[in-house]
């Protein structure tokens, strides 16, 4: 791949992923490869490999005709992943425990609480700032298969929350700001309590709005 072709490959993955993050594209939605790349001004070799590594990712899958697809995650795989998560997780932040540099907490903290403060709630930063708090422990655990297991996991129930739980995002920032909180404590009981009570949270939260 040549390096104009890469940066063009770039700028396609960026743009489809923050539309599936942002809900523009929906899952289960087909992605009309054609009108993407003409509205990103580039040309179909780079949009079909951004599409292949957001496929290799988990945000979109093949359909027939060689067309590709967001990934739709249905309620009961959503509601999976998170029992997944919540056996993993918190034992990650147990493990990460005095492996975080106090540097990293103190400059994820700085970034949620400038989200908090923000007159307007972005979704965009939202993610971003959720991303660096799980990352920390996640990284942090020294255990590479459990962190790609829990990205992985992460990956889908993501693709539910941004089309079904926008709702959610301010409560998870107060739930964010508590795992740091415990993280710089250096406190690993609190520490996988307040992964747990994130995560049991989500899945309270996905239940009351399934059933309303």
């Amino acid at each position: 791949m040549t390096k104009t072709n890469y940066n063009l490959s770039q700028i396609a993955y960026r743009a489809v992923s923050e539309a599936i993050h942002s809900s523009r594209l929906r899952g289960g939605e087909v992605i009309v490869e054609g009108k993407l790349s003409e509205a990103l001004g580039v040309s179909r070799t780079p949009m079909r490999e951004a599409l292949q590594r957001l496929e290799g990712e988990g945000l979109v899958v093949k359909v027939a005709n060689r067309s590709f697809m967001v990934r739709h995650v249905d309620f009961s795989e959503y509601m999976h992943s998170l029992k997944v998560r919540e056996i993993l997780e918190p034992e990650a932040a147990v493990q990460a425990i005095g492996r975080i540099s106090p540097e990293s907490i103190q400059a994820a903290k700085s970034e949620l609480k400038q989200l908090l403060e923000a007159t307007t709630y972005h979704t965009d930063a939202h993610w971003g700032s959720d991303d660096t708090v799980h990352g920390l422990y996640i990284d942090g655990a020294g255990n590479q298969v459990m962190a790609d297991i829990i990205r992985s996991l992460r990956v889908t129930t993501r693709l539910y929350e941004v089309s079904s739980l926008k709702d959610r995002l301010l409560p998870d920032s107060r739930e964010h700001l508590e795992i740091l909180e415990s993280l710089a404590a250096g406190d690993p009981k609190t520490a996988r309590r307040t992964v747990q009570f994130h995560l049991k949270s989500l899945q309270k939260y996905a239940l009351d709005s399934f059933g309303s």
